[in-house]
């Protein structure tokens, strides 16, 4: 296998009344190996849905994931029947369905992915999701109410579902819900943090406000976009576990592991191929509003 090698710079701070040192060594870094990965998400809002499969870059290497574009990929609503294709075109796999919506509330759906003669499976279903009843905005003085500079806070208004465990990911977006005015991402459970102490009762107010970014506050004029998203629990602890993962850092930071999966491998005979990613499902509730 080819191996890189990298100069490595350690830096070692000693105790109080020794001086540092730096020392120059050489690794044997071997490359890794690439394998596909899928991300993939249903949800009940109409128009077309998209699945993107690429295959992972080794973590020596850098640049753009390669796109795999001759797979076979297609969904199965299990509680009606329904099939549906998905097509690969403009670097996306994509689905239009003729009905103008796929996914349903308390629809178990199954995606099936056919490549490098592998045949993967996964299931998911979609959980209801709590409906937003209101947004507003303030302005806010920096060091005041929570702010830290001057601008507008939105807060968006929810009552969690009674009598159930509900797993929610909350995301805005600033004017567009291109990958880039993405916000935040935050999850939580009956509306908080833990599972049943607020079940059936209004989203707090920290949840409501959870949806701007402190650092860069909305301004005048900007178009602040919410979504609900209800989870599963697998769903919901892979989510969790990918944030965790990527916002691990500093000197007691969490161990980094590979995040797991729910897509197998069923191909007949028992296939060798490794798959990674995640299939999911999720109602969606949404809001906007613009800062004035």
């Amino acid at each position: 296998m080819k191996k890189k090698f990298f100069r490595l710079s350690i830096f070692a701070a000693l105790i109080a009344g020794f001086s540092s040192c730096t020392d120059v060594i050489d690794l044997n870094v071997p490359e890794g190996t690439s394998y596909p990965v899928l991300d993939a998400w249903i949800t009940t809002e109409p128009g077309t849905q998209y699945i993107r499969f690429t295959k992972s870059v080794p973590y020596t290497q850098s640049g753009a994931t390669p796109i795999i574009s001759n797979a076979t990929i297609t969904l199965y609503d299990e509680t009606t029947g329904d099939v549906y294709p998905f097509i690969f075109t403009d670097s996306v796999y994509k689905c239009e369905p003729s009905s103008g919506q796929i996914g349903h509330v308390n629809h178990t759906y199954r995606l099936r992915v056919e490549y490098d003669s592998n045949i993967y499976e996964a299931t998911d279903t979609i959980k209801p999701v709590a409906a937003i009843t209101n947004v507003d905005y303030k302005y806010k003085k920096e060091n005041t109410d929570g702010a830290r500079k001057d601008g507008y806070y939105v807060r968006f208004y929810a009552k969690d579902m009674a009598g159930q465990t509900d797993y929610t990911w909350i995301r805005s977006y600033r004017n567009d819900m291109s990958k880039g005015n993405i916000l935040e991402d935050n999850y939580v459970i009956d509306g908080g943090f833990s599972e049943g102490l607020s079940d059936g009762q209004e989203f707090p107010q920290f949840v409501g406000e959870s949806v701007n970014d402190y650092e860069h506050p909305f301004l005048k004029g900007d178009l602040a976009i919410i979504k609900l998203r209800s989870l599963t629990y697998p769903s919901y602890f892979w989510v969790t576990s990918v944030q965790t993962q990527m916002q691990s850092g500093g000197l007691f930071a969490t161990v980094l592991a590979n995040v797991g999966t729910n897509v197998k491998n069923v191909t007949d005979g028992g296939g060798k191929g490794k798959i990674l990613g995640w299939f999911g499902t999720s109602a969606v509730s949404d809001t906007s509003i613009t800062t004035n």
